[in-house]
């Protein structure tokens, strides 16, 4: 890690140049490290060990969900020096449910992560799909939250093969040399990779820069009862820690079932963890190819639409 960078968000700036082109806080050479999705423990854990392997730090932008079921990750995750920032709480598509129920989605998120915590967190927000519509940004803005898009993208939800993932990061950097990089941390391509992308992006010197806020979140007191009453059921039930995700499963009742599972906007959570893949440790760096092509807006499986009646009753 080179510098840590305080983000001011007042005034809710924008990051991200996939997306905005309002700041450019890197140098030449430099990469911020951030993780969405998590957190889910056979994927997170061996991502945070790669991480004190190499001394260095990053952001994690945390599902509300996720965290109410496994929050002594998420607070581990902190005590480690990361910096916890949000991504909703059921990662719902802002621009396929309404201005209003997007807002709910931001701060029950915000205040189901920060109920996992333990305190506030970052005023760091990230949009699932990287899908902003104008009215919900502006709301955030209004709050003071950033909002963080990326340069460079992992495709971990594309293959379970970590090669694939060193490749991609690799391909994007050696053209942009620097950015935000998007990785998930609930995906075995990304928990395979890490250790070894690190070491090859530091052979390349490239170096890595930790975002911290100025100030933290406030919650608001209409969500925190909402976030009580999910850690307390999410609390009671088997844990999603324990689980993996199957991306582009069908949920239950709509063309495909998975005994034991439960359903996540973004895929299934199937009965059994999967091992992360690991390099061996006299691997070479895989070799470096085209980079995929442009990302485009990715459509979401059916969304489960009944989350609302579930936490608002």
């Amino acid at each position: 890690m080179s510098r840590t960078v305080e983000i001011d968000t007042t005034g809710g700036p924008r990051y991200g140049h996939q997306q905005y082109k309002d700041i450019d806080f890197l140098q030449d050479g430099e990469i911020v490290l951030t993780f969405d999705d998590g957190p889910l423990r056979p994927y997170t854990v061996p991502v945070l060990k790669a991480l004190e392997a190499h001394c260095t730090k990053a952001t994690f932008f945390v599902v509300g969900r996720m965290a109410a079921a496994d929050p002594e990750l998420v607070r581990d995750t902190a005590r480690r020096g990361h910096t916890i920032g949000t991504h909703t709480f059921s990662h719902a598509d802002a621009r396929r449910i309404g201005p209003a129920r997007a807002r709910a989605e931001a701060e029950l998120g915000i205040s189901t992560v920060s109920r996992a915590l333990g305190r506030p967190v970052a005023p760091f927000f990230r949009f699932p799909y990287l899908s902003a519509p104008d009215t919900t940004a502006n709301y955030l803005r209004g709050r003071g939250i950033g909002v963080f898009s990326i340069d460079a993208d992992a495709y971990d939800y594309r293959s379970k093969d970590p090669g694939a993932v060193h490749r991609a990061i690799v391909s994007q950097l050696t053209v942009k040399r620097k950015g935000i990089l998007l990785f998930h941390d609930i995906q075995p391509s990304t928990a395979g990779a890490m250790m070894g992308l690190l070491s090859d992006l530091q052979s390349r010197g490239f170096r890595v820069v930790h975002m911290v806020p100025k100030s933290q979140t406030a919650t608001l007191a209409e969500f925190d009862g909402l976030a009580d009453k999910e850690m307390k059921r999410r609390g009671s039930a088997n844990p999603l820690a324990n689980r993996s995700i199957v991306l582009g499963a069908d949920p239950p009742g709509r063309g495909g079932q998975t005994p034991g599972g439960e359903v996540l906007p973004w895929g299934t959570v199937a009965g059994k963890p999967q091992q992360a893949q690991q390099p061996s440790a006299a691997a070479q760096p895989p070799p470096v190819r085209a980079a995929p092509p442009p990302r485009t807006r990715y459509v979401p499986p059916v969304v489960d639409d009944n989350w609302a009646l579930r936490v608002f009753e």
